[in-house]
């Protein structure tokens, strides 16, 4: 009686968190895979009748192949920024000393605390045509620029609410490396330059592809930064969905869409993991 006690323990533990998950997540995204496959009509609406025709029509159509490839290039290119940026700030939070660290740390995770519409109508009053970056650029001669309703505003808010999930794993990832690892390399002679790229990249390569998933994932399906800031006409796939569902009143399409996007998703965010480990595995043997 106490060995299959013991047993049933395990899976007791566990049964509140996967029914929740069961519930909340695999329930609603099966329903949103059958509503995909329904007929639509403009004059009566959703038939209980199934057909691949929203599929079909996605992927051939070449406003969709579009709207999907802006997104993947958006999300791709805030991705790469934010591992610009972001690596850096880990590697200079991991080296520095209370109390200096904590205010760093809170400069960095700021953001979060504000709603992500707020700050959207933060850069869009920057970005306008009468807003501080146009008149710093008139001040230097330069004229105005169109920064507002482009990829380019996207990208640079996306950047800046994504910014603390890349430092967060990276940084969590140096916290595990011993400072004396990397001082060992100075004293063999290896360069600092040297010392970061074959110790101290290696390390943190992990911690790099948690954040690039992290930022990946959420910058493809996001929502209110490129509605607020690329306007009705540059939309993306989460506002295209949101379109179909609220405006057009095409449910089965909106769900189409909606699971081609997470599909994509999924393959591109597997083979990136799949490669980074391959790279990390041959590096750390």
């Amino acid at each position: 009686m106490s060995r299959a006690r013991s047993a049933l323990t395990p899976w007791l533990l566990v049964s509140p968190g996967a029914l929740l998950f069961l519930a909340l997540v695999i329930v609603p995204l099966v329903l949103t895979v059958i509503l995909s496959f329904h007929v639509y009509d403009h004059g009566t609406g959703i038939k209980n009748e199934f057909t691949f025709a929203h599929y079909l029509a996605v992927v051939t159509d070449d406003y969709y192949l579009g709207i999907f490839l802006r997104t993947l290039r958006v999300a791709a290119l805030t991705t790469l920024l934010c591992a610009l940026i972001g690596v850096p700030e880990a590697y200079i939070l991991a080296r520095m000393r209370d109390p200096w660290r904590s205010v760093f740390l809170l400069v960095i995770i700021g953001p979060l605390l504000v709603s992500v519409v707020v700050r959207a109508f933060g850069w869009s009053m920057l970005l306008g045509t009468t807003g501080l970056v146009n008149q710093a650029l008139q001040a230097l001669g330069l004229g105005t620029v169109k920064l507002l309703y482009t990829e380019t505003a996207i990208v640079i808010a996306l950047v800046h609410v994504m910014l603390p999930f890349m430092v967060i794993p990276v940084w969590t990832s140096l916290q595990k490396l011993d400072p004396s690892v990397e001082a060992a390399a100075w004293t063999l002679g290896a360069s600092r330059f040297t010392a970061l790229r074959r110790v101290v990249m290696p390390q943190v390569s992990m911690g790099m592809l948690s954040g690039s998933l992290i930022v990946f994932g959420l910058s493809a399906s996001a929502f209110a930064i490129p509605g607020l800031l690329g306007g009705r006409r540059l939309k993306m796939a989460a506002t295209l969905v949101y379109d179909e569902f609220m405006h057009e009143l095409n449910w089965p399409l909106g769900a189409t869409i909606a699971i081609i996007v997470l599909v994509a998703n999924l393959i591109i965010m597997l083979a990136y993991n799949r490669m980074v480990e391959a790279r990390a595995r041959r590096t750390l043997g």
